[in-house]
């Protein structure tokens, strides 16, 4: 179960992470930092919240 809940994650960071990097391809550069946020958080959130 925690195979599928990391596959999960890595899909939604990933995909996040290229909305930023297309975000900073448009000079919208404010939000790309603001998109990049969030994908760390939801990177790291889930190890405090269900992994302990």
């Amino acid at each position: 179960m925690k195979i599928a809940l990391w596959f999960i994650i890595i899909l939604m960071v990933s995909y996040s992470v290229a909305f930023s990097i297309s975000l900073w391809k448009d000079k919208n550069k404010s939000g790309a930092v603001v998109i990049m946020i969030f994908a760390l958080f939801i990177l790291i959130a889930p190890y405090f919240v269900l992994m302990k």
